[in-house]
């Protein structure tokens, strides 16, 4: 009788645990306040952002080329470690994208990685490193995508193997490696470093790529932008762009601006691989952003 007792009681206490682990994993969407008092959308910071975050990189459809790159019709297949996924349809089509979507249901996807149907999404869509970014860069970017073309396409569902494919996992996956904290703290920075921060923590997701992961797909941020194995899984590795050894230490802060606006290197090699979309994109940007950027890269530390 007592055996049965402790195996009773054992059990309760572990579906207790279950339970409560659950709810605190469960997807959770932000306070409606948050998204309340931002005013129209500034249009032209929207095409800003959108060009920080490269969002046609992966939203275009494949081989969109430059004249479609602002038809966002998702469906683009992205090869990783886990499975094939398919980016959605962010055009502002009511059916098959985001037209119906409100500036909270939006948001809680950047910044939360939470869909509107209250799904977890996967990060994939790096929305780990979005959660960085300011309530008014999120809308006036959707307030930007708004006055895009839209697109009635229908992107396929991801291909993922069990148990990549259950959802609610995502959840312990956010509880380990979703969080607003600077990826590095850096002593003594000044306005321009601290923009740079923002710009390639948040919205540039330099990370993402530039930076190894765990075994579970976290970022090893103890070896922040350190470089790391192509994330598509081919050949090739993604490049360490700090200070330390096999890095840019050589380049100065000038460089590294030039390199982002024209794509040649200091020594006249120019860019390559999935890096020509992301420089197209910073070429867009005003020159001040890629100085930012560039004085936050000397300041981080080398690895």
């Amino acid at each position: 009788m007592k055996l049965r007792s402790l195996a009773l009681a054992a059990l309760v206490v572990g579906a207790a645990g279950i339970g409560a682990f659950a709810w605190a994993t469960a997807p959770a969407r932000s306070a409606a306040e948050s998204w309340q008092g931002l005013g129209e959308p500034n249009l032209a910071n929207g095409e800003r952002v959108f060009s920080e975050g490269g969002c046609s990189s992966c939203h275009a459809a494949a081989g969109a080329g430059e004249e479609g790159r602002l038809v966002l019709a998702g469906g683009a297949p992205l090869k990783s470690p886990f499975g094939t996924f398919y980016p959605p349809n962010i055009s502002p089509d009511p059916k098959a994208g985001i037209g119906n979507w409100s500036l909270q249901d939006f948001g809680d996807a950047m910044l939360r990685g939470v869909g509107r149907r209250g799904e977890h999404l996967y990060p994939a869509f790096p929305y780990a490193s979005y959660a960085r970014m300011t309530p008014r860069d999120v809308n006036d970017l959707y307030g930007y995508l708004k006055t895009l073309p839209a697109s009635g396409n229908v992107a396929p569902p991801h291909e993922l193997p069990f148990p990549f494919n259950f959802r609610p996992l995502l959840g312990a996956w956010k509880f380990l490696y979703l969080n607003d904290a600077p990826r590095v703290v850096l002593a003594n920075s000044d306005a321009k470093v601290e923009r740079g921060q923002y710009l390639v923590e948040g919205p540039g997701h330099c990370g993402e790529c530039h930076t190894p992961r765990t075994f579970l797909g976290g970022l090893e941020t103890d070896r922040w932008l350190a470089g790391a194995p192509n994330p598509e899984g081919g050949a090739g590795r993604v490049p360490n762009i700090t200070s330390g050894a096999g890095g840019i230490g050589g380049w100065s802060a000038s460089d590294i601006a030039s390199y982002l606006e024209t794509g040649f290197t200091p020594d006249y090699d120019s860019v390559g691989g999935a890096m020509v979309a992301v420089q197209k994109n910073m070429a867009r940007l005003p020159a001040a952003d890629r100085e930012a950027i560039a004085a936050y890269l000397k300041a981080v530390p080398g690895h």
